[in-house]
């Protein structure tokens, strides 16, 4: 398999650390807040790298943190009169209730920053040991000078970042380019005991500690969002590898932007959209489709055109599947016939360009190229004469390939949420005696692919093959 890394920027042969492992960290979300759109992408696709390596058989560990304490969490817990913690604590599990509607996994582990102040007082300590930090009325810095390879990542160079500062901003720094990695307390903020006096851990060294506290000094992957690449990312490469020496990240993985419309999405044009917001309106497999639907470093556009393109191509793979199902009880027992083996020798062609275009860099575009590929063989080549091993061999990769992807989470038999809102509409109206809407709302799903029965034992909706 081959990544991009955004250190080298170019494309490498993805080598473990250590053989059949793999150890990924992806920043999660500050959770002051319901995520929006803009997030969703990278959760999604660094979701789907997870089950691709799971498929390709290595051991994978992700961790994804949950910042829980910075000036964002502040203000909104001061805001509404409660802590910081109890703060925290709603919009993690508001997370896992988004998350899991877009298909998106738990991770083995979701570390939260105030939980690991040990660790992050232990690393700071020892960049102050090494000579790479140094402390100011209370507040440590990051000695940026004492690193020479920062800016590796962004291309960023530390003599032009502090020449363009203005150095009168923070007279405590000696430098304008240095950052906080310890904050001293301030009146109203959360503060914990540490070697320089109360105070809190600064955004970039949490998820320095957090990730080395689980994957080890040197990680497999990195991921996030091309936002987090500079100042956040290079300033976990300096303080990581000031402390420890070593290697930090080996493949660096960026996605790249979401916009609403062509637009890039900001509260000041109105187009800021939260996941919640996003659901309330949009199936959430269509919405993960969507995110699906580009390479993951290349721009997207948000769009209700997108989202119903996505409706009809994720139709498509439900409907295959559902004709497979339906044909394999009728499908013949017995050794595969010729064209049989022919038509599972496409399908296994099929999977193989699927895994092609996984292996070059996580191309779920190319992939869902070759799975559609897959659908159109079955469509064409599934009878009444099929052996039951060709249409399981075919369901089999199905099923198999859309896993990767998150997608045809669905059961057989199971509506989506529009039919399902729609057959509701209609037994209300039959309660209701209104003979003239429940013909029209049978007519409309019908035109939406379904034939609607009404039965003694009440309305039976299905999927016409």
């Amino acid at each position: 398999m081959q990544i991009y890394n955004s250190q080298s920027r170019k494309k490498e042969e993805f080598v473990p650390v250590k053989p059949g492992q793999v150890g990924i960290y992806s920043c999660g979300p500050t959770v002051y807040d319901f995520f929006h759109i803009g997030n969703a992408r990278p959760f999604i696709i660094f979701d789907v790298l997870r089950r691709y390596m799971e498929y390709k058989g290595y051991k994978v560990t992700l961790v994804q943190n949950f910042t829980d304490i910075d000036d964002k969490m502040i203000r909104r817990a001061n805001e509404e009169g409660i802590t910081v913690k109890e703060l925290g604590d709603r919009f993690i599990q508001e997370y896992y209730k988004d998350a899991g509607a877009l298909g998106i996994r738990p991770a083995t582990v979701h570390p939260r920053a105030t939980e690991h102040i040990p660790q992050i007082i232990a690393l700071v300590q020892q960049l102050i040991d090494k000579g790479m930090a140094y402390e100011s009325n209370g507040t440590v810095y990051y000695r940026t000078g004492a690193f020479p390879d920062y800016g590796k990542l962004s291309g960023q160079d530390v003599d032009d970042l502090d020449a363009g500062a203005r150095v009168d901003v923070e007279d405590e720094k000696e430098a304008p380019a240095d950052f906080a990695l310890w904050k001293a307390e301030k009146p109203g903020e959360p503060a914990w005991d540490s070697p320089w006096g109360r105070g809190r851990p600064g955004w970039h060294i949490e998820c320095s500690a957090m990730s080395m506290a689980y994957l080890g000094d040197t990680l497999d992957i990195h991921s996030g969002g091309r936002d987090l690449l500079f100042p956040h990312h290079e300033n976990e490469i300096a303080q990581s590898e000031g402390a420890t020496g070593h290697p930090f990240v080996k493949y660096w993985m960026h996605n790249g932007f979401l916009n609403i419309d062509n637009e890039k999405m900001s509260k000041s044009l109105g187009n800021f959209f939260t996941v919640r917001d996003i659901l309330k309106e949009y199936d959430a497999e269509d919405v993960r489709m969507f995110m699906l639907s580009a390479q993951y470093r290349s721009p997207l556009n948000f769009s209700r055109d997108s989202i119903d393109q996505a409706h009809a191509s994720l139709t498509r793979l439900y409907t295959a599947r559902d004709n497979l199902l339906f044909m394999q009880q009728s499908a013949l027992e017995g050794e595969p016939a010729d064209a049989d083996r022919a038509f599972m020798a496409e399908v296994d062609d099929c999977r193989k360009r699927f895994e092609d275009a996984m292996d070059d860099d996580l191309n779920t575009a190319e992939a869902m190229g070759a799975l559609f590929d897959l659908v159109y063989a079955a469509n064409t080549s599934v009878t009444t004469d099929t052996s039951k091993k060709a249409v399981q061999h075919a369901l089999d990769a199905l099923y198999q390939l859309t896993d990767i992807l998150g997608l045809l989470a669905k059961k057989p038999g199971e509506l989506p949420e529009d039919v399902q809102a729609l057959a509701d509409q209609r037994v209300q109206a039959r309660q209701q005696k209104n003979w003239a809407q429940s013909d029209a709302l049978r007519a409309q799903l019908n035109e939406m692919g379904y034939t609607v029965e009404d039965t003694a034992a009440g309305q039976k909706i299905v999927k016409t093959c």
